[in-house]
């Protein structure tokens, strides 16, 4: 029995030490150290042995266990080693290799241009109003003295839902819904930044939608004056230092007395040039003294009440400002298009 122990020693330490992998380690085991393993097989042979003889053999047996699952743990944690190392090299990361280059998107020149003016009018302790794009025709067209046989309603092409419900022409409902608000209560400074839908042929100059920021200043004192200071002042931040600004008549009916307003052309400093056609000056906007009917209608005392308001198109601002010369550009989603606004973003 002395000569199988050695035999099965022999075998299992050769066997353990040319295991290639865990698998292989986890075989050998149980091969040896199993209940129906080898070993295990010798340990009941021990009752076919004379009783002198069974103590020895016993011990002999033991030893032989404990020497064969030392080796088995000991090779276990040199295999486990190995197949972390494995595994490692084969996920391993070469980080000298170039990352992939993730397109990131850049802000929209329309919100560039809106972010721009709510900052500068903010700082003037404006505040920014915001208004539903599906408007009451209450608040699109008869706060702002425009009512239904008005002949103005025919310089706006409307999209209606209903016969009271409508896309919003202009930002002006927004402001009227302020003044609505207030209650009489003065004074107030506020910008309406937002898009408006009118029923138009798209063109390279046109749009269905497209964006307007209004602003209103209600007071006791406002006069024609300090419009076109504020206006001034908007011109030298979006198109430069040097600017200048002039009044041409015009009609709104929600203003009296109503002006467009022109700047001097960013692009020849007022002296001709093809963009301003050569005459020196860009229309920007259209502005003018709030109607005192306007006031009478949302609560507002005309006669102790002034205040004025403009409306500037952003699409427009952002053409003369950065050169486009078609507004479809604003709308088509064109990545190469907008890629070309990272510089100012």
């Amino acid at each position: 029995m002395s000569d199988r122990i050695e035999e099965v020693r022999s075998q299992a330490l050769q066997a353990v030490a040319s295991a290639e992998n865990l698998d292989q380690l986890n075989q050998i085991r149980v091969q040896y150290l199993g209940k129906k393993g080898l070993i295990q097989d010798m340990m009941k042979a021990m009752k076919d042995l004379p009783k002198e003889e069974k103590p020895a053999f016993g011990q002999k047996v033991n030893v032989l266990k404990s020497e064969v699952s030392t080796a088995v743990e000991t090779k276990q944690v040199e295999l486990a080693k190995i197949a972390v190392a494995q595994k490692l090299e084969q996920e391993r990361i070469d980080i000298s290799l170039a990352g992939d280059n993730l397109r990131l998107g850049t802000t929209h020149p329309l919100v560039m241009i809106q972010q721009e003016i709510e900052d500068l009018f903010i700082g003037m302790g404006y505040k920014v109003a915001e208004g539903p794009e599906v408007e009451q025709d209450y608040y699109n067209f008869e706060l702002a003295n425009i009512p239904k046989d008005h002949p103005a309603r025919d310089m706006q092409d409307t999209f209606y839902v209903d016969p009271n419900t409508l896309l919003r022409t202009h930002t002006t409902a927004m402001q009227m819904r302020e003044l609505e608000k207030a209650h009489g209560t003065k004074p107030i400074k506020l910008i309406c930044p937002g898009k408006v839908y009118r029923r138009d042929d798209d063109d390279a100059t046109h749009s269905h939608q497209f964006m307007q920021c209004e602003g209103l200043v209600v007071g006791d004192h406002v006069t024609l004056t300090d419009l076109k200071g504020t206006l001034e002042f908007m011109a030298n931040k979006l198109f430069g230092d040097g600017r200048k600004i002039r009044f041409r008549p015009s009609y709104f009916p929600f203003t009296e007395p109503s002006v467009e307003v022109d700047v001097s052309c960013p692009f020849c400093n007022g002296k001709g040039c093809s963009v301003c056609k050569g005459s020196g000056w860009i229309e920007i906007l259209g502005a003018g003294m709030v109607h005192p009917n306007v006031f009478r209608m949302n609560g507002f005392d005309p006669e102790t009440t002034s205040g004025f308001a403009f409306g500037v198109g952003l699409e427009r601002v952002a053409m003369l400002k950065y050169g486009i010369n078609d507004i479809r550009n604003f709308y088509l989603n064109d990545v190469r298009f907008l890629k070309t606004f990272d510089r100012f973003d």
